[in-house]
Order: structure tokens, then C-alpha cells, then sequence
């Protein structure tokens, strides 16, 4: 993650990736450990998109749109609810019964967070911002991701300025467990 551009066609192409990760998922036999491995990895992208919008998108979502301190309160909602999903799918393995039924409610969530994001407000944004406010978003994103978490972390705040003082610790200390578990790495 980490593509370029303004913010709009940064999150829309990390909308992308976490789609094909799904296609690959679906794309397995059920009980394929290949599945665990690209839920791990769908998790990890999903969380650090998720923490970037909630620091930066949807802050400007509430300063520029009309009525979208509601918007925006809805689209944390949506983020609280696919990370509670996240967090349930964490410790299982595709042996669980429940891996293959949270993994479809995690692709569920994301696609319908997605298509609402895309086609109602990303369209808002783009109309009630200047293109120069959107690059600086999109650098701000793209910075946020860097230090973002990688695992779920429901308690975790999601508004500012909280959420900017807590997530660049809570990253390190994902990252240093992935490292040492080797989460999130394919191949």
C-alpha cells in the first residue's frame, strides 16, 4: 500500500488489492492453508487502510461535506464492525468451523463498505474539495499507513486526536509480532 496520487485514487486502488486478495481466497478449496495466510494478509491491509481513513479521511469528510459528521460517523461504524470480524477470525485456523463463515462476513462488510465508499462518498469529496486538498490527503494517508497497526485492535480509538497518539505505538508493536511470526508474509 502506497500508491499515489490523491487520496481517492489511493484508497480505491487499496479497495483493489483487498479485492484480489478475496478473489484469491475464494479462488481456494475450503480447509487450504494458503486461506489462512491471505486472510492474515487481507487483515493486515484492511486494518491499515482502516486506521488512515479514520485519521485523516474521515476528518476532512466531516470539515468538507455537507451532513458529514453523519456520513462519517456511519463509515467508523462499518470499520468497528468488519475489525470486531477480524479480530473474532485472528486466532482461528481453516480448521475451525467459524474460519470459512467469518471470512464471508469479512468479505461482505469490506465490499458493501466499499461500494458506498466509491460510489456516494468518494463522489461528495471529490465535489466539495479543491484537487490540492486531495493530494495533501492522499501524502497523509499514505504516510498513516506506513506506522498504522496491522491487527485488529477493536478498543482502540477511532477519532482524532486519540487515535493519531495511539496507532504509530500499536503499529511498532504489530510489526515486531509479525516479524517474529512471520505474519503476513507470502510466498
Amino acid at each position: 500500500m502506497g500508491h499515489g496520487g490523491d487520496v481517492i485514487q489511493e484508497l480505491t486502488t487499496d479497495h483493489r488489492e483487498v479485492e484480489e486478495i478475496f478473489a484469491q481466497m475464494e479462488a481456494l478449496p475450503m480447509g487450504n492453508a494458503r486461506r489462512k495466510d491471505l486472510a492474515d494478509q487481507a487483515t493486515i491491509e484492511l486494518v491499515r487502510h482502516s486506521v488512515a481513513e479514520e485519521m485523516h479521511l474521515y476528518p476532512a469528510v466531516r470539515r468538507f461535506v455537507r451532513d458529514g459528521n453523519t456520513i462519517a460517523d456511519r463509515e467508523v461504524e462499518d470499520h468497528a464492525e468488519a475489525e470486531q470480524t477480524m479480530k473474532d477470525l485472528e486466532g482461528l485456523g481453516v480448521d475451525d468451523p467459524r474460519f470459512d463463515e467469518l471470512v464471508g462476513r469479512l468479505m461482505r462488510e469490506i465490499r458493501e463498505h466499499v461500494t458506498d465508499e466509491e460510489q456516494n462518498l468518494f463522489p461528495l469529496l471529490r465535489e466539495a474539495t479543491k484537487p490540492e486538498e486531495l493530494e495533501e490527503l492522499g501524502e497523509k494517508v499514505r504516510s498513516a499507513k506506513k506506522t498504522a497497526p496491522t491487527r485488529p485492535h477493536p478498543a482502540a480509538p477511532d477519532r482524532p486526536p486519540a487515535n493519531k497518539l495511539l496507532a504509530p505505538g500499536a503499529g511498532l508493536v504489530d510489526r515486531i509480532r509479525d516479524a517474529v511470526t512471520g505474519r503476513g508474509r507470502t510466498g
